[in-house]
């Protein structure tokens, strides 16, 4: 003998509630330590002749970040590094990151990426890139009527 059950719309939505929350429960577990970080914080700013490029990289060796511009896009990769532990402790907290990263930006225009510079400082990684010539404000002189000048500044490109 077969029972059948009454095909509840109601029901079927709470196991899909209830799988949903068990997704987002699981994917909370996960442990900081083992990801891989692909979010670097980073502050873009703009001068008339350059773009300013801040990092957040606090704890971090220059000598361990990799910076690099390709068909203007930066790309910076670095790893912050565990601390080694030379006596087991039992751990109660543990909330800073370590492992790899890559974080990359596209430049609003070209660049000159061969007059980058780049600084450290104070756990900030700063990062100067010119603009390309081709890109920067322009002063053109105006002849008007032949007797003054007047300058309208302006940008080709």
């Amino acid at each position: 003998m077969t029972n059948m059950t009454r095909w509840n719309p109601l029901r079927e939505m709470m196991n899909l509630r209830h799988e949903i929350d068990r997704l987002f429960e699981e994917t909370m577990e996960w442990p900081l330590h083992d990801t891989v970080l692909s979010e670097l914080a980073l502050d873009l700013s703009e001068t008339d002749e350059a773009y300013v490029v801040q990092a957040s990289v606090p704890g971090i060796a220059p000598d361990d970040v990799e910076i690099s511009i390709t068909n203007n896009v930066l790309t910076i990769t670095g790893e912050f590094k565990a601390e080694e532990e030379t006596d087991k402790k039992q751990w109660h907290l543990r909330e800073r990151r370590y492992g790899r990263f890559t974080r990359q930006l596209s430049f609003p225009t070209k660049v000159d990426s061969a007059a980058a510079a780049a600084e450290y400082a104070n756990g900030i990684l700063t990062l100067t890139v010119p603009k390309a010539e081709e890109v920067k404000p322009k002063r053109i002189a105006i002849k008007i009527g032949g007797n003054g000048h007047k300058v309208i500044e302006g940008q080709t490109s």
